[in-house]
């Protein structure tokens, strides 16, 4: 098997190689929170670039529950001649293009001003940068069913808009991961205690979805391989997750790891051990295929065409690289004509891991910025300036996103 050649999915659709460009959270929503210009010449560069699958940034269900400010909403149909534009920049050369679709339960920052919801009143815990986040309210019964129409409505609006796909987020620490989880999922009821419980919402929500699409229309889930910290979702858990997930229409399931407590997926040395440099969680994926009857795709810090093929060699059906196509949109190509490109980003070893996080986003949004801009990424730039312009941005936008959502529920 070649990374170049073609996957079938279980329903029956193709993508073109086992190259995709993985979800990375862009921040550059218009004034309407729709996908803006800046955004489709962003996805028009990957798009060039030649992934066989493309698979957008956060977008949000509830336009009251972000995971940052200038964060995309689909959630009625308002806007959907913009996201109609943006599945067709998408798939401009054959790529399968899928909505990562989203909810933050209590990973939403405190200014935005909102109600945090999450499965127990339980708060991050990121030393001093806690205080940037509220300690969430538990969600009643009414507002998890809400929660999975939501999921549902977005995904139908999606296959309207054009789009090929979703990706349901069920990791990083994003809420149906915080559902998942034993430390952050205190609750008694259906919705909490064993792992079938922890996994009730994230089975409803693909069941939900399913419903609502047609059988040629892809639904994938993210998930954690492990969230990294002691007592929580373990890789045991994952492994009998997925095996949840068999049989109920899912036709990929995405392993990650980490959250923003253990941000795992950014290669953050973990559980005692030094983790290679690339392909961060592709020894759990050989033991979770031994289980799934799904393809399996592995994302983490991949950037050179070796590796790539050995995901592929393993077994895994798909390669997720981020953070080298935010500095070279046209790798898979460029691999393809036989050129060693191997992009990276110096690492950043301040000894604050979760600032260390941050800066490590902001970099990549930096590089981000920058193709939407139609120029030339800089991974040179110093993590401490692409940090600051980052937080100044994100104050910008919060202001704004506070306006537009009072506006919203007048």
């Amino acid at each position: 098997m070649n990374v170049f050649d073609k996957l079938t999915l279980p329903n029956a659709s193709v993508i073109p190689n086992r190259l995709a460009k993985a979800a990375m959270e862009e921040n550059m929503a218009d004034a309407d929170q729709a996908p803006s210009a800046e955004l489709l010449r962003l996805y028009q560069a990957w798009a060039d670039g030649g992934a066989g699958l493309l698979i957008s940034g956060n977008v949000m269900v509830d336009s009251r529950a972000m995971t940052g400010p200038g964060g995309v909403v689909l959630e009625d149909d308002r806007q959907l001649a913009k996201f109609k534009r943006w599945a067709s920049v998408g798939r401009s050369h054959g790529a399968q293009f899928w909505l990562q679709i989203n909810h933050p339960g209590r990973q939403m920052p405190a200014n935005l001003g909102q109600p945090t919801w999450a499965p127990s009143a339980v708060a991050l815990e990121m030393g001093k940068l806690s205080k940037h986040f509220n300690t969430p309210q538990a969600m009643t019964e009414a507002v998890i069913v809400e929660v999975i129409q939501r999921f549902a409505r977005t995904a139908q609006l999606a296959e309207q808009a054009g789009f090929t796909g979703v990706e349901i987020h069920a990791a990083h620490g994003y809420l149906l991961s915080q559902f998942l989880s034993p430390l952050s999922n205190k609750r008694n009821d259906a919705w909490g205690g064993s792992l079938e419980n922890r996994a009730r919402l994230l089975l409803e929500i693909v069941k939900a979805v399913r419903a609502v699409v047609a059988p040629q229309f892809a639904v994938a889930v993210k998930l954690n391989s492990a969230d990294f910290q002691r007592g929580g979702f373990s890789a045991d858990d994952a492994r009998q997750v997925v095996q949840l997930l068999n049989g109920r229409g899912v036709d990929l399931v995405e392993l990650s790891g980490g959250s923003y407590e253990a941000p795992a997926m950014q290669g953050e040395a973990r559980d005692g051990r030094t983790l290679a440099r690339e392909a961060y969680f592709l020894e759990f994926a050989r033991d979770v295929q031994k289980v799934a009857s799904m393809p399996l795709m592995v994302t983490g810090g991949i950037r050179r065409l070796p590796v790539a093929q050995q995901v592929v060699d393993s077994g895994v059906a798909m390669v997720g690289i981020g953070t080298a196509l935010a500095i070279d949109p046209n790798l898979p190509r460029a691999w393809q004509q036989g050129k060693g490109t191997a992009p990276a980003l110096a690492p950043i070893t301040w000894k604050n891991k979760p600032l260390a996080s941050l800066a490590n986003m902001a970099l990549v949004k930096f590089q981000l910025r920058k193709l939407s801009q139609g120029k030339a990424p800089r991974p040179q730039v110093s993590p401490l300036w692409a940090l600051i312009g980052q937080q100044l941005g994100n104050a910008l936008r919060a202001r704004q996103y506070r306006q537009w959502i009072a506006q919203r529920v007048r």
